[in-house]
């Protein structure tokens, strides 16, 4: 069974070195890679290694500032712990323990997550001398850092590693797919799914799923069982003003973890962000299939619509041309398509292959268009099998590997997408070197 991406949160006053931190544990393993511009996480959450084997949600905070934050800053951090299993707080050793550590220590022990306090600048001599001085704080786990230079940082993995929660993903309820709605901050999420909650035949009750207590929703549609993920949950939250897009994605990513099919709700007065291409990524990344509903469609006069059709196609080469629902859930224009395309993206999903049928495909393609030559050496196909479905999985045998980048690689996906009508469908290709 899958297990759920445990969230980390760097919290602490401003000016300790959070972002410095957060670069340090995150490097260069960013949770989405494509070699699509415009395709890149907000700066505030990103994946961190910290085992061979784990990774986490890595969330970069701003300042917290107690009773006094005339912005409101400190309401996005207190989401992003809410959000989260675990809180670095980190303090700045080099200037010793002060009145608005205590402060931000008391603020967040209310919200009772476990917690680490990081003190920072541990290559300096006054941190060294004063790190004892944090022990008055009360928190039961301490260490000395240095973000910048790297010092402890292997000491941090490790307490992480031990302290995060190992969650897995809930069984299906009677086998029933799950349907996540996500989206930018106030684009009209909770709008849509009450839409969909209205004009579904039968609600049927409100299940519990992981230990995190989301509330799903049940629900008959078309004689099938679907399963809402975590709808109590997409109403507050959307519901929650100035949300950060980076907190926003963090709840995205829990929603999509749990999911099979996911609608994506962008503001098609807004056109196509960098926000959308980042949730877009982060689901085809994951192997998601995405239905992407274009909201407030009604709202758009010409010159509106002009500039959604020339921002679309970046979002469309992102998904592979994913099904595309221009809808409007105030008057609820075109939301009784979503469910007919979120059904037949699922069936796509569970396409299966007889090996003899998949090896047909790949010849005929290695066929029509060879593969670059390396070192004068052509790219020889050896033999083809189907390995998994949801998303469809392929094994290629062949004389050498060719990268997640490479241009064949990617001929091969859409070629295979255009063979077997998987349009808006995540192909994986998992090529083996043999002699």
């Amino acid at each position: 069974m899958q297990s759920l991406t445990p969230a980390v949160a760097i919290i602490g006053r401003p000016n300790v070195g959070k972002s410095t931190l957060f670069n340090r544990l995150v490097g260069r393993r960013q949770a989405i890679v494509h070699d699509l511009p415009g395709v890149t996480r907000d700066r505030i959450a990103g994946s961190a290694q910290i085992d061979d084997d784990r990774s986490v949600e890595l969330v970069d905070t701003g300042g917290l500032v107690p009773d006094d934050d005339p912005l409101g800053l400190s309401e996005q951090v207190f989401l992003a712990i809410e959000a989260s299993d675990l809180l670095l707080l980190l303090v700045d050793g080099k200037e010793g323990l002060v009145a608005a550590d205590e402060k931000v220590v008391a603020a967040v022990r209310r919200h009772g997550k476990p917690t680490v306090l990081v003190v920072n600048k541990g290559d300096t001599n006054a941190a060294q001398d004063q790190f004892a001085d944090f022990y008055r704080l009360g928190l039961e786990h301490q260490l000395l850092i240095s973000a910048e230079h790297g010092t402890g940082i292997n000491d941090l993995r490790d307490l992480i590693a031990e302290l995060v929660p190992l969650e897995e993903a809930p069984t299906e309820q009677d086998g029933a797919p799950a349907l996540a709605i996500v989206g930018r901050p106030n684009v009209g999420k909770s709008s849509v799914l009450n839409r969909l909650l209205g004009e579904s035949r039968v609600l049927v009750s409100p299940v519990a799923g992981t230990t995190r207590d989301p509330i799903d929703t049940v629900l008959e549609w078309d004689d099938r069982t679907w399963r809402l993920i975590d709808t109590a949950g997409i109403r507050r939250r959307s519901q929650v003003e100035g949300v950060a897009e980076g907190v926003a994605v963090m709840f995205a990513r829990r929603q999509m973890e749990r999911a099979d099919v996911v609608v994506l709700v962008v503001d098609a007065a807004a056109g196509v962000t960098t926000g959308d291409l980042s949730i877009a990524g982060l689901a085809w990344e994951m192997g998601r299939g995405v239905v992407v509903a274009l909201n407030k469609w009604d709202l758009l006069d010409p010159e509106s619509r002009q500039d959604l059709e020339d921002s679309w196609p970046r979002l469309e080469e992102l998904l592979s041309s994913p099904p595309r629902i221009n809808v409007s859930a105030l008057t609820g224009r075109r939301v009784d398509r979503l469910l007919p395309a979120v059904a037949a993206l699922h069936e796509r999903l569970q396409t299966q292959l007889a090996t003899a049928e998949v090896n047909r495909i790949f010849e005929r393609s290695v066929r029509d268009h060879q593969a670059p030559q390396k070192g004068g050496r052509p790219w020889k196909l050896y033999y083809a099998t189907q390995v998994a479905t949801a998303p469809p999985t392929f094994m290629l045998f062949a004389n050498r590997t060719l990268d997640r980048r490479d241009t064949y690689r990617r001929y091969l996906e859409n070629r295979l997408r255009a063979e077997l009508d998987l349009a808006g469908v995540p192909v994986r290709l998992v090529i083996r070197k043999r002699g």
